[in-house]
């Protein structure tokens, strides 16, 4: 239960702090605390931190910062969460692979180095069949076989790792979507044609099965255009934590320059009672952001979210289980690795990791190379 539910609908409460590389791991621990997360986590349940990662290639503001993942360790283990219980949690897509993204990206030199499991949902995890008590608004339709999800995951905390960054599909994409990976099996694709009514129901078997979420953003580097992949990173220094995922994702999308609740999952959810989504109603702590407006859009698209959107809801349609749910279906994974892989990333994406590479956050990065960095 999150703060919004469990405290007679006390306003919920979303830390905000602006950040610099020489301080980012303590301004982690800072937030954390501002956030209350200890009431939202109980110390005596294992804890999965649902690391994102979006590509397979280091690209900033794309996936979990070793330092958002360095942080939040860090803070759980000085405040007495026992290392046994903790544990890095990966799930995998047909088109991206998170073992070769943990080491892009950093993750699995920070996991190794703390000593914490790490656990791979599709190696020698069990999947079993849930049947929410909540009210579902697309996945039994979706999976008429029923809802798959990881055993692992029933009565576990969650701490989600998600960045600031726009969606080509969602507008924003943040903490709520973070369960999208972990939740659903490699068919999760199924659902992009209504998937803000599927992060509804995501986030209602969320509540059910987990013994505590909380979320911390990483907003240092930040993503504006066709997200979560070819965006325009832009350094933004912030840093957010809360335990009321939709009141999270709400004060991003505003920071973002966003309406909250013009973004469907998000009134959705709010009106769902499933967490806070009108910014009016949740507590922010730490930064002033009533004036931040990163004046970021989400209209841009790209040569594959052009295509994924006439399939999904535009002349194609009728095609759409055709082309995304019977044999015939690889050729989409093909084309999305052609197009991000072969193309985009060379020509395009490495000009822009090599320019936020020179910045002080692209040293801090640069530095997690070495295993030197001291615990």
């Amino acid at each position: 239960m999150n703060e919004y539910d469990s405290r007679d609908h006390l306003r919920p409460r979303v830390a905000v702090l602006k950040t610099n590389p020489e301080n980012a791991l303590e301004d982690f621990r800072e937030l954390m605390h501002l956030a209350d997360y200890e009431k939202f986590l109980p110390k005596d349940k294992d804890t999965a931190l649902k690391i994102n990662v979006s590509w397979h290639h280091f690209y900033p503001a794309c996936s979990t910062t070793p330092w958002q993942l360095e942080g939040v360790i860090k803070t759980l283990l000085a405040d007495d969460y026992k290392k046994e219980l903790l544990h890095a949690c990966n799930n995998r897509t047909v088109v991206v692979s998170a073992k070769k993204g943990e080491i892009a990206n950093k993750h699995k030199l920070v996991i190794e180095k703390y000593g914490l499991r790490n656990v791979h949902l599709y190696e020698n995890e069990e999947w079993v069949t849930y049947e929410p008590k909540g009210k579902m608004l697309v996945l039994p339709e979706i999976f008429p076989d029923g809802v798959k999800i990881p055993k692992r995951m029933m009565e576990e905390n969650i701490i989600h790792l998600p960045t600031m960054k726009t969606h080509v599909f969602t507008t924003m994409t943040g903490a709520i979507k973070n369960a999208f990976g972990g939740l659903l099996h490699e068919k999760r694709h199924w659902t992009h044609s209504v998937i803000h009514e599927t992060l509804v129901d995501l986030l209602t078997i969320q509540k059910e099965i987990h013994s505590g979420i909380f979320a911390v953003m990483d907003g240092t580097i930040a993503g504006n255009g066709p997200g979560p992949r070819c965006m325009v990173p832009h350094v933004k220094n912030y840093i957010l934590a809360g335990g009321d995922q939709v009141a999270i994702d709400a004060v991003a999308a505003k920071m973002m320059g966003f309406d909250p609740m013009s973004i469907k999952f998000i009134r959705l959810a709010h009106e769902a009672g499933l967490g806070c989504g009108d910014l009016r109603e949740i507590e922010i702590v730490g930064e002033d952001v009533s004036k931040v407006n990163f004046g970021f859009s989400a209209n841009e698209n790209t040569l594959a979210s052009r295509g994924q959107k006439l399939i999904y809801w535009g002349p194609i349609k009728p095609l759409e289980k055709l082309l995304l749910r019977t044999i015939v279906t690889p050729w989409s994974y093909l084309a999305s690795i052609a197009y991000h892989d072969w193309y985009w990333y060379p020509f395009v994406g490495k000009k822009r990791v090599e320019a936020m590479l020179s910045t002080q956050w692209g040293e801090l990065f640069e530095q997690y190379r070495s295993k030197s960095i001291k615990v």
